[in-house]
């Protein structure tokens, strides 16, 4: 089957609904998901959205913007992130008047507070940035779109999983997708097409991302011949819950959360002394994983899953209802702790990719060499880049809501002088012949190889890094992809065929993990989330650029382009 649209937007996450609203104006969009699109991974966005308002107290975006590079340690480009923090000012009022029900001041002003690596003045000290709705924020910008996408008449295919993009030459075709309720291939013929198909957490054991965050975005336009920017730099979130990846918000410790260790020590006093625990969140990572090596995590057997403790319980029972709400129910629900009255036990967590399908601030996709014509790309599959070497907290909201917004306004324009593209009359085969073959093997099955995946990535591609972790991840992805070629399936219904979906998702996983091993192996210095044991510093003179890895027969490649540094000279971290 299919189908023609002048727009097709993959992905129905924050980036993808709000670049849908803007493509609507003036074209025929259509957004596919493999989830309904309240359920995409926005909506676990919790603690706010950062936007220089100054509503609580002066603050204004060239501080924004500043702060965003300095906590990318410098590998953010700079004109990217001078847009990232004027934009999120008409993007957060933006969101208001389409009926976003923020927090309030007692003036009945956008509510602000503080979030980690947000500051004043350049780095002098916390400021109140981030803009948010109790702990529910990224559900409230998922409602509040998707509303204002039906009102524009966006067309919705749900449960529809991406296949293969179709290229013609450097210029966008379509997708190829499979629909998951009937088990048929369908084609998407389009103008444009943009990925907002979010992060690829999964290649790790624990993670705070949702089971549908497999990298789909990324993985077929790896395969598609497309280079990924970056994908050595994967943030680990300092306070998911222990053993379980759920985030307890960084909004815990800008209304106040304490991390303390086993001795009860408030041991970042000792990492970041002017910003303590609000310190941007490779730094905090790292502090808890050093914490835990030195005999001082809870258990102190200075193994890699001990933990230490975030107490919130000081602030009172009243802030914590009224300003973490959701955080207070996990709490009591899977931990059986209540923070206003205990501590609550934390460990770092896989997170956030800072790498992705390399775009420019228009959110078309873009090497610096080539320009792909008519493909978009944005949110946390997309490297713009505004998060560099470490995102800081608040900015992947503000992310997709300026960089969506943006790649949906140069879609818009796009397509009003763009042809439709020629496709192939076999467009189709290759989905087809693929989902036929996991079909007919009845050989290894996709739970073991994920499984296999994941611890690797866990603990050899972790907070910390030495060469000799990574080359062994690097050799055992390698025999897994291997392995991956005789897959199979039991069962061989057509509809809601759950297996043929996760060996799917698997593939691209597997090619994301590989990708992200070798490109974390090749850069030989430490910087922002990217921690080396045997390169501890950072190495500007060799190594402030951004990588670019491609795929090719099982072996990836590796190169570079240039960072854009043109208002602030790199200078070392401290805070």
């Amino acid at each position: 089957m299919t189908h023609e649209y002048d727009a097709v937007i993959v992905g129905a996450g924050g980036a993808g609904l709000y670049a849908a609203l803007e493509a609507s104006k003036t074209a025929r969009t259509a957004v596919i998901s493999k989830l309904y699109p309240m359920r995409s991974h926005t909506g676990a966005a919790q603690g706010g959205i950062g936007a220089a308002l100054g509503n609580v107290e002066p603050d204004n975006p060239e501080w924004h913007a500043f702060d965003t590079v300095k906590g990318g340690d410098y590998l953010v480009d700079q004109d990217a992130a001078i847009i990232l923090a004027e934009d999120a000012v008409r993007a957060v009022y933006d969101l208001e008047n389409r009926g976003l029900p923020f927090s309030r001041t007692p003036e009945g002003k956008i509510d602000q507070r503080r979030f980690g690596g947000h500051t004043h003045d350049f780095g002098e000290g916390p400021v109140r940035r981030s803009c948010y709705a109790a702990d529910r924020t990224g559900h409230m910008i998922l409602q509040t779109l998707y509303q204002q996408c039906v009102k524009n008449e966006v067309s919705f295919f749900d449960e529809f999983q991406a296949v293969e993009l179709i290229m013609d030459g450097t210029r966008v075709a379509g997708i190829v997708t499979f629909e998951l309720k009937t088990g048929e291939i369908h084609i998407f013929r389009a103008k444009a097409v943009m990925f907002a198909t979010g992060g690829f957490g999964r290649m790790f054991k624990i993670t705070s991302n949702a089971i549908a965050n497999t990298g789909d975005g990324p993985a077929l336009c790896l395969r598609a011949g497309i280079p990924l920017e970056d994908m050595e730099f994967f943030q680990f979130h300092p306070t998911g819950i222990k053993g379980m990846g759920i985030l307890i918000t960084e909004g815990v410790r800008g209304e106040g959360g304490i991390l303390k260790n086993k001795t009860g020590e408030r041991f970042m006093e000792r990492y970041a002394p002017t910003l303590l625990d609000l310190a941007p969140r490779d730094m905090v990572s790292r502090a808890i994983m050093t914490e835990i090596q030195e005999g001082r995590g809870m258990r102190g057997d200075r193994k890699i899953d001990d933990w230490v403790m975030l107490d919130a319980s000081h602030l009172g029972r009243d802030v914590v209802e009224a300003k973490i709400p959701d955080i207070a129910d996990f709490c009591r629900t899977y931990l059986a702790i209540d923070p206003a009255d205990s501590p609550m036990p934390v460990q770092p967590t896989a997170h956030y990719a800072m790498g992705g399908i390399p775009t420019d601030i228009h959110g078309r996709v873009s090497t610096g060499k080539v320009t792909y014509d008519g493909l978009y790309a944005a949110g946390e599959c997309a490297c713009v880049s505004v998060h560099g070497a470490n995102r800081l907290g608040t900015n992947s909201l503000v992310d997709l809501i300026v960089f969506g917004r943006r790649a949906g306004q140069h879609i818009a324009e796009y397509v009003k002088g763009a042809s439709m593209p020629s496709m192939p009359a076999d467009a189709d085969a290759g989905g087809r012949s693929k989902i036929a073959a996991f079909k007919k093997n009845k050989g290894t099955h996709s739970g073991s190889l994920f499984e296999e995946m994941q611890t690797v990535m866990m603990e050899k591609v972790g907070v910390y890094r030495n060469e000799g972790d990574m080359s062994t991840a690097v050799e055992s992805v390698s025999a897994l992809r291997e392995q991956f070629q005789g897959i199979g399936v039991d069962d061989a219904a057509e509809n809601y065929n759950q297996e043929v979906l996760q060996i799917l998702e698997l593939e691209n996983l597997l090619d994301l993990s590989l990708v992200t091993a070798a490109a974390a192996l090749n850069r030989k210095e430490s910087r922002g989330a990217h921690a080396r044991d045997d390169y501890p510093d950072r190495d500007d003179a060799n190594w402030l650029k951004h990588s670019l890895a491609g795929l090719a027969d099982g072996k990836v490649t590796i190169d570079f382009k240039p960072v854009n540094t043109e208002k602030w000279t790199p200078k070392p971290r401290t805070y």
